[in-house]
């Protein structure tokens, strides 16, 4: 099985994440954040792996360190739980429709963590998640899991629409490259490593 479980402990957030990349989308836990907690869910339900979370942050400052540091973690897990990354697929690329929003993410799991962002929202929060916050999310995520990560909205207009486009449609390219091609017992890389 391909997973893992980390902790970060700092001293603005407690956290503890468990992925399981071959599951069944099954979310469990909570960030105190009522979106980012719909947000994740998403993610693994389109994604297609387990994801269970634990998490004390410092809501009463603001969410930043506890978007950040599970991005950070999230990022590690999944490092760890494509091990050397042997026959898996390693590109994904999906387009998401959410009603008037139509986002992209394509991404690599090159072992080189990097954002490219083309995300422009304007509320300063969806709930009580401060939309700055999805960029924070992903680089922290792309970095710590060494992916390279482009994330690109076409077009919309209402800020949930498009967070919650990107969420899934980065569920479903991750589901793509991580999945293991038939037959295949390679590194997808010609350096012999990613």
């Amino acid at each position: 099985m391909r997973e893992s479980t980390m902790n970060r402990n700092t001293g603005e957030t407690q956290l503890a994440c468990s992925v399981n990349l071959d599951g069944k989308g099954v979310f469990d836990g909570s960030t105190g954040i009522g979106f980012f907690d719909h947000m994740l869910h998403l993610l693994s339900k389109h994604g297609g792996f387990d994801l269970n979370i634990e998490c004390k942050g410092d809501l009463d400052v603001d969410t930043h360190h506890t978007v950040e540091d599970l991005g950070i973690l999230l990022g590690q897990c999944l490092k760890e739980a494509l091990g050397d990354k042997r026959g898996i697929r390693r590109y994904g690329n999906f387009y998401c429709p959410m009603d008037e929003a139509l986002s992209r993410v394509t991404l690599d799991l090159s072992g080189r963590g990097f954002l490219v962002f083309n995300v422009e929202l304007k509320r300063e929060k969806v709930g009580n998640f401060e939309t700055e916050m999805l960029n924070e999310f992903l680089y922290a995520f792309a970095i710590n899991s060494g992916t390279t990560l482009h994330v690109t909205t076409l077009y919309g207009k209402n800020d949930h629409h498009i967070i919650e486009s990107i969420f899934k449609a980065l569920g479903r390219a991750l589901s793509e490259a991580c999945r293991i091609e038939p037959g295949s017992d390679s590194i997808p890389s010609t350096k012999g490593i990613l």
